[in-house]
């Protein structure tokens, strides 16, 4: 589907890293039927060429006592929308900023240690933000299903 750009064998091995991305060039080989030395030439061919972007830990917030998670969904005056996309791409609380279709639409995450943070967070940066026509916060109460990164 989304890995038909890819040869078979590439396919493979970008399906193993999705699956673990801890597993080692050894393991990758004697499941693909290449030298760990190959796997290697491969995943970094792959990295430079920018297919793997990066291999990360994720939290979740919801396990850590106290933490907050929330997403806005902001809509700009055409002129404003660059300057409030720097303001909120400098603060530390939000996670994740992304240009939606709409009229000048932002969705934007957010997690902060504690609702009085979250509250802070609103106070201080998300209210003020200039030419702001509209913002709805929403908290994220539980998981149902989140995905990371590319399904196959």
């Amino acid at each position: 589907m989304f890995l038909e750009g890819l040869d078979a064998l590439d396919q493979k091995i970008v399906r193993m890293l999705i699956e673990n991305a801890r597993i080692s060039y050894s393991d990758i080989g004697q499941k693909v039927g290449i030298s760990r030395v190959a796997v290697k030439a491969r995943i970094q061919a792959l990295e430079q060429r920018g297919i793997i972007e990066e291999y990360t830990t994720i939290i979740n917030p919801q396990k850590i006592s106290g933490a907050v998670s929330c997403y806005f969904e902001i809509e700009t005056l055409p002129d404003a929308l660059v300057g409030v996309t720097e303001i909120l791409k400098r603060n530390e609380t939000i996670t994740q900023v992304y240009r939606v279709t709409g009229k000048d639409k932002l969705h934007v995450h957010a997690v902060a240690a504690s609702s009085e943070e979250m509250e802070k967070l609103i106070h201080e940066v998300i209210d003020p933000l200039p030419g702001v026509e509209s913002c709805v916060c929403n908290i994220i109460l539980s998981r149902i299903k989140d995905i990371k990164g590319l399904r196959l």
